[in-house]
């Protein structure tokens, strides 16, 4: 036991709960003990020497002494490889059964004794004692695997040329690979260091870390085995599809290191068990993440009020309660999109119920404010009390929904209705049942769900705080234990919400989000922070995390406006509440035990400013909309880092405060307490500051006003950006003028409701002819919208 948990313990035993959490850890303790194997003698394994090899479409199978390793290029780009019979399905992750092989793609022999894959996109290198290389069609290298080494149980490696290949596995396993020296890391799922991931471990283990985390906190709700990794040579993206406990540990290279020679960038994933197997996409950022969707599967859009304003607390408490914050909005003419309920709406906080004293007539509320355009959108834990008679856990029981240990008994922890059962999610049959249950909350009047403490949590005063390890799981009828299941609960408790609200509102998109999740989630909906630490810290750790899982393919996320845990001061509330209006997701949300999130509760000149940035948001949501569904079809996060387009470019791979919103938008948060100026280091071309109207040729670095009205935003010269027009429901062109001697252009996909109508895309190009800005639709000549030029003469 650690000092944190040590601290963990005497906090907790000191409350009934805390005692309760204290027996469910024990109890936890001795299932693992009884249901795990013990460990013991081990026999490492590597590859051994090639020994041959079958072409196959797309690639082949290349045989080594005690191993042999699958190669297969996609028709998209994508490189598979699977060692030890490993193949791509069974995946969570993947969307489908996975792109068609690249038939053009050919196996032959390598010059150095080992084999190469050649293809249009990709030349992939396998040397004869097992390293692989990703290079580029013109040989130049990306990323070299060193060769895998396995620990297997004695005993069960046996002779390599004894054992198929589909009777190995179920060890340890790690793989060593080497990037370019000037490479940059970015990924992992949701991080609060970064975007860009400093030396260091990084663990693969989705984690309630139990209080408000600040930078350097790791890990956190959402964990994925995805690296994006940017160089001179070019960016790529590997994907280990292994959802089991691992480690990647990351060392940046050196140029010129040692003698004049360049030291690599070097990274080690490890793993405790599961297959090795793993995807490479390659090309620029924007052919990467398009890869990235193809093959996990597009990003859901959420329906159009859900780019809206949304506000939250746990501790509404009451009808009454709700009613006068909704007022409170609404009469200082402040936009609200959404209100969401935490889990003091539930009856004893047992999911799927309603407390009737606080909320006697929650559907008669919910009609009441949805006239008033504001939508309800309720919290949902995966917990059920262990409560005979009552009517959730009875159908779940009746239904054998439970995740079981190895003896066949449920497994019980304590969250916050008291003593719990699980659903077991990647159990078809319990997804169904579970999904039916959210007919419930329809009924109730919510329009949306957010998924909660879905890690899963169980609390523990010590150790993990979730299920035991050696906890039974269908995955998906093969069978098998919390080890391999637990960071695909969250994905898996999200596809059961996001499909059976198709079902049950068939002509409505859905809106889910989650907290915690796994690679191809996008499929179900986004996610956001989690409580993340109220202050100065916790602010640039917002932007982290959205940027990091935007490159992990997740592009609907967001903040906890204010920080989940503490009190705020105005400045930093203000200064928070900037950053989340240009977030995917913008939501106010705090503790029962926290100050107030509510604008005005922060003074006269707070509730100003964060006017203007809702009146901004409000203005900007047509390209909201947009981006949403460019997200969609192309894969692009909302929110991206300033070397989107300039990945080549060292200076702005470090830059990680400020971040581009779609192509058309630079926008630069103040995250430093009192800054009312700030650097702002620009991608080349030519940036307009929307304040000023002052023009600012990059790439370079430019100091910015920032007083407290207001944070840096910059717009791209030639760009246009769809904006709410003066009247209701209609759209204009903000148009930013070119540069001299280039064009420039737009997108818009217009709001087609909450359906699932799929829009056409409009596209716009922009020039200067005689030194007046023409627009131009594609293909129809006129816009066809209001035009109002900026920049330039025009301001």
């Amino acid at each position: 036991m650690d000092a944190h948990d040590l601290l963990r313990l005497l906090r907790t035993v000191r409350t009934a709960r805390g005692v309760r959490s204290l027996r469910s850890a024990l109890r936890r303790r001795c299932t693992d003990r009884a249901g795990l194997p013990r460990p013991g003698a081990e026999r490492a394994r590597v590859p051994g020497a090639a020994q041959g090899a079958d072409p196959l479409p797309g690639g082949g199978v290349v045989h080594f002494a005690r191993s042999s390793l699958r190669v297969r290029v996609t028709a998209g780009g994508a490189v598979f490889c699977g060692w030890d019979g490993a193949v791509p399905e069974p995946s969570y992750a993947l969307a489908g059964a996975g792109p068609e092989a690249d038939e053009r793609a050919v196996l032959e022999p390598d010059t150095e004794g080992g084999w190469r894959v050649v293809s249009e996109r990709v030349l992939v290198v396998v040397g004869r004692h097992g390293s692989v290389e990703v290079r580029t069609p013109g040989g130049v290298l990306l990323r070299r695997d060193l060769p895998p080494r396995w620990w297997e149980p004695a005993g069960t490696a046996g002779s390599a040329d004894t054992v198929p290949d589909e009777r190995r596995g179920g060890g340890r396993w790690a793989v060593r690979s080497e990037v370019p020296a000037d490479a940059r890391f970015f990924g992992l799922g949701g991080r609060s260091a970064g975007p860009r991931l400093r030396d260091g471990t990084y663990r693969l283990w989705n984690t309630d870390p139990y209080r408000p985390f600040e930078p350097g906190d790791d890990p956190l709700y959402i964990t994925m085995p995805v690296q994006l990794v940017v160089a001179d040579a070019g960016t790529h993206l590997v994907f280990h599809d292994n959802s089991w406990d691992g480690r990647v540990t990351l060392a940046e290279g050196e140029e010129g290191a040692g003698s004049g020679h360049d030291r690599p960038g070097r990274c080690e994933v490890r793993m405790d068990g599961g297959p090795l197997r793993s995807w490479v996409l390659v090309g620029t950022p924007a052919r990467v993440l398009h890869g990235w969707s193809v093959l996990t599967g597009r990003a859901a859009v959420p329906p159009a009020w859900a780019l809206g304003h949304h506000h939250a607390r746990w501790g509404f408490g009451s009808e009454r309660e709700v009613r006068r914050v909704v007022a409170g909005y609404l009469e200082r003419g402040l936009p609200l999109s959404a209100l969401h309920l935490d889990i003091d709406h539930y009856r004893g906080h047992r999911v799927f119920t309603v407390d009737r004293e606080r909320f006697p007539d929650l559907p008669g509320l919910a009609a009441e404010l949805r006239e008033k355009g504001v939508r309800l959108v309720s919290i949902v834990d995966p917990a059920v009390k262990a409560e005979p008679g009552q009517w959730v856990f009875d159908s779940g029981a009746a239904a054998d929904a439970f995740v079981r240990d190895g003896r066949g008994r449920r497994v019980r922890g304590e969250v916050w209705p008291g003593e719990s059962v699980f659903p077991d999610f990647t159990d078809p049959r319990v997804r169904k049942w579970w999904g039916g249950l959210y007919g419930e909350r329809l009924a109730q009047g919510f329009s949306g769900v957010w998924h909660d403490m879905n890690e899963p949590v169980s609390f523990a005063p010590f150790g993990d705080p979730s299920l035991p390890l050696s906890a039974r799981h269908s995955l998906e009828g093969r069978g098998g234990d919390h080890r391999e299941a637990h960071n695909v609960y969250g994905l898996s408790m999200a596809r059961a919400g996001y499909e059976a609200l198709r079902e049950l509102r068939p002509r409505e998109r859905p809106f889910l989000f989650s907290r915690s999740g796994w690679a191809g989630m996008q499929r179900y909906g986004g996610t956001w922070s989690g409580d993340v630490a109220t202050g100065w810290p916790g602010l640039r750790a917002s932007l982290a995390l959205v940027l990091g899982l935007g490159l992990c393919g997740v592009p609907y996320s967001g903040p906890d406006v204010g920080g989940f845990s503490g009190f705020p001061s105005p400045e930093l509330f203000v200064r928070w509440f900037q950053l989340g209006s240009y977030m995917p997701l913008f939501r106010t949300h705090a503790a029962i035990t926290a100050g107030r999130r509510e604008p005005w509760e922060f003074g006269g000149e707070a509730l100003e400013h964060t006017a203007a940035a809702l009146r901004e948001r409000t203005r900007l949501l047509p390209y909201f909309v947009t981006l949403a569904h460019l997200a969609q079809r192309t894969g692009a996060p909302y929110v991206r880092p300033v070397w989107w387009r300039s990945p080549e470019d060292r200076a702005l791979r470090d830059c990680e405060d400020a971040f581009l919103l779609g192509d058309a938008l630079l926008v630069a948060p103040v995250l430093e307490q009192g800054a009312d100026r700030r650097a702002v280091r620009l991608p080349r071309g030519l940036w307009y500051d929307t304040a000023t109207g002052r023009a600012h040729e990059g790439p370079g670095q430019v100091l910015l006003d920032a007083p407290l009205s207001r944070i840096p935003v910059l717009a791209r010269a030639g760009s246009v950006v769809p904006v709410r027009g003066e009247a209701a429901g209609s759209v204009e062109l903000e148009v930013w003028a070119p540069a001299p001697g280039r064009t420039g252009g737009g997108v818009l996909v217009p709001d087609a409701g909450d359906g699932w109508e799929a829009p056409e895309a409009v596209r716009f190009t922009t020039s200067l002819r005689d030194g007046k800005v023409v627009v131009e639709r594609e293909g129809a000549g006129e816009a066809g919208y209001p035009v109002r030029v900026r920049g330039g003469d025009g301001r």
